[in-house]
């Protein structure tokens, strides 16, 4: 998987951003393979800052 060899070419040697309208919760969904997800997210929120957003959509004030 492409995304986890990304993860595990920057893990301990540099910054990553992940950005994603999919709360973590969902992300096994979406990956599809339960042990990839575990790994993915194990590399990213171990020493992670999260930012969570919440409220409505910034294109639907514009609107």
């Amino acid at each position: 998987m492409t995304l986890l060899e990304i993860i595990e070419d920057r893990h301990n040697n540099g910054s990553i951003i992940v950005t994603s309208q999919i709360p973590v919760q969902g992300w096994c969904d979406i990956i599809g393979e339960k042990t990839i997800t575990d790994a993915i997210l194990d590399r990213l929120i171990r020493q992670a800052h999260r930012i969570e957003l919440h409220g409505e959509s910034m294109k639907k004030k514009k609107a």
